[in-house]
């Protein structure tokens, strides 16, 4: 059912550091779902008004997801990257040429996403392009903002021979026929959108990597991929190319504006201004960077810099699907890199220097921040904005959340330190709702 017109208390953060509650708001929608006005103690006899104890936010935007790896959520992680992916990731990502396993997967990822409060990800998909042009369609059914890119990865020394691309050319011509099939659905008025995917550097060729090029500058869609994730990414890059990993995106013409590279735990501080000269972003994934990325993006040197950032899940190198849980960790990461974690060291040696960064900025990087850093028009409630939100409810026996007076801003904090999937009440997107509990 799509909405015209609410009434609710809400908060939403338009700009990093900021903070801005709306009591008793009047949200008045048009009919496609973009937003009119939002009147704080408005008032509209034909207005829909949110039970007491609900509040609503922006829905969240997940950055970075392997949509096919939700089947293996949480399983061997402790396991080093390379031995993780080849035992368990690359096998079954393989399994996704069988259509069927592709439509239980993808379909339970979106479903589940979406009641998390998910309204907006970027998807690495697999390299067919069958099973990759079901999951836009999945999420075009189901409602949520998306958009999605065929894994391209042909190198024979990096990649399985039971899971890669035939040849540089099947690459290039299996992402031109994603794209082309995402542009031809029907109905779908923007809300799903495709990517050009190098899973990263190492797992292409250079024919592969011009070809990507050339096809993103023929399309004018976005790029994403893997950068400087890892001691042993960031190494091989340099090793084989004789330049950084974001230097070699742009060498091939894969780095146009919003597009966004996952982790960049390991960018130097001339990296991350080529990637913000050229309006790219980062998807800060602070879980799975524990597990596999060997340091702690420095967030707020980042922010600070005015790169774009926004959060992702890293399905499933990271282990949680919500992004609840990426905001709760992207704090606590910037604290331990600001205090550091040996004890045996002195206090004054201990840490990184300045890099904490509080709730506020994180649930910004969690809505509009990673809206921003992909241009997509949501993660705030802002008249020329879509009305992609989610109405949390504070009061549910079942959720885990407990308020004892608190309200403003400790109310949100109770919020985003508590909420879980009970909590999600209804969600939308382009004002229809997508997910009731």
């Amino acid at each position: 059912m799509r909405l015209r017109r609410l009434i609710a208390d809400a908060f939403h953060a338009p700009r990093s550091g900021e903070l801005e509650e709306l009591r008793d708001a009047l949200f008045t929608l048009d009919a496609d779902g973009t937003i009119l006005s939002v009147e704080p103690g408005g008032h509209a006899p034909d207005a829909e008004r949110l039970p007491a104890g609900q509040v609503l936010l922006p829905g969240f935007v997940d950055l970075h997801v392997h949509a096919p790896q939700y089947a293996q959520l949480g399983t061997a992680l402790d396991l080093p990257l390379e031995d993780w992916l080849n035992e368990y990731t690359f096998p079954l990502e393989a399994r996704f040429a069988d259509l069927d396993f592709a439509e239980t997967v993808y379909r339970a990822l979106i479903a589940d996403m979406l009641a998390l409060g998910t309204t907006s990800a970027l998807h690495f998909a697999t390299i067919h392009v069958p099973a990759t042009n079901r999951l836009a369609e999945i999420c075009l059914e189901l409602g949520q903002r998306a958009v999605i890119g065929k894994v391209a990865m042909d190198h024979p020394e990096t990649c399985p021979e039971f899971y890669r691309d035939a040849s540089a050319e099947a690459a290039v011509d299996g992402s031109r026929a994603v794209i082309a099939h995402i542009a031809a659905l029907p109905d779908n008025a923007g809300l799903v959108a495709a990517a050009i995917t190098p899973r990263f550097v190492p797992s292409c060729t250079d024919a592969c990597l011009e070809g990507l090029g050339r096809l993103a500058a023929e399309t004018g869609v976005r790029v994403q991929s893997h950068v400087s994730e890892s001691d042993w990414e960031h190494g091989f890059v340099r090793t084989r190319m004789g330049r950084s990993d974001a230097e070699t995106l742009v060498h091939f013409g894969l780095m146009p504006a919003h597009s966004v590279f996952a982790h960049a735990t390991h960018l130097s501080p001339s990296d991350m201004d080529l990637l913000r000269e050229r309006g790219a972003g980062v998807a800060h994934c602070p879980l799975s960077n524990a597990y596999f990325a060997n340091a702690v993006f420095p967030l707020r040197r980042a922010l600070e810099s005015g790169l774009r950032v926004g959060l992702g899940t890293d399905i499933s190198g990271g282990p949680a699907p919500s992004i609840f849980e990426a905001a709760r960790m992207a704090v606590a990461a910037s604290r331990m890199r600001e205090g550091g974690v040996d004890a045996d060291r002195p206090p004054s040696e201990r840490g990184a220097g300045p890099s904490r960064v509080d709730m506020r900025t994180a649930f910004h990087l969690a809505t509009r921040g990673g809206a921003e850093a992909l241009g997509l028009p949501v993660g705030a409630f802002m008249p020329g904005l879509k009305f992609d939100a989610m109405a949390v409810d504070t009061t549910a026996r079942d959720g885990t959340i407990r308020v004892f007076g608190q309200t403003g801003e400790r109310l949100l904090e109770k919020i985003l330190h508590g909420a879980s999937r009970p909590n999600i009440a209804r969600v939308w997107t382009d004002g229809v709702e997508r997910h009731r509990r």
